[in-house]
C-alpha cells in the first residue's frame, strides 16, 4: 500500500534568485569535472557531491513551482 502527504509551504515572493552561491557551484563543478575525466572521487567527494546535486536540484525544482 503506498501513501501521500501533501505538505503546503509558503515560498518567498523572490525565489527565483535562490541558487548555488557561485564558489560552491564552482566547487561541485571541480567534482563533476575530475569524474567526467575519469579520475576515481574519494567517498567523501562523492557523497558531497551528490548532496550538492541533489539541493541543485531542489531549488530548480522550487523555482519551477514558484512560474
Amino acid at each position: 500500500m503506498s501513501a501521500s502527504l501533501m505538505v503546503e509551504l509558503k515560498l518567498p515572493d523572490d525565489l527565483s534568485r535562490f541558487a548555488l552561491p557561485p564558489g560552491v557551484n564552482a566547487h561541485l563543478r571541480g567534482l563533476l569535472d575530475k569524474q567526467d575525466r575519469g579520475d576515481a572521487l574519494s567517498e567523501a567527494e562523492r557523497s558531497e557531491a551528490e548532496g550538492l546535486v541533489d539541493l541543485a536540484d531542489l531549488l530548480s525544482l522550487l523555482k519551477l513551482r514558484t512560474v
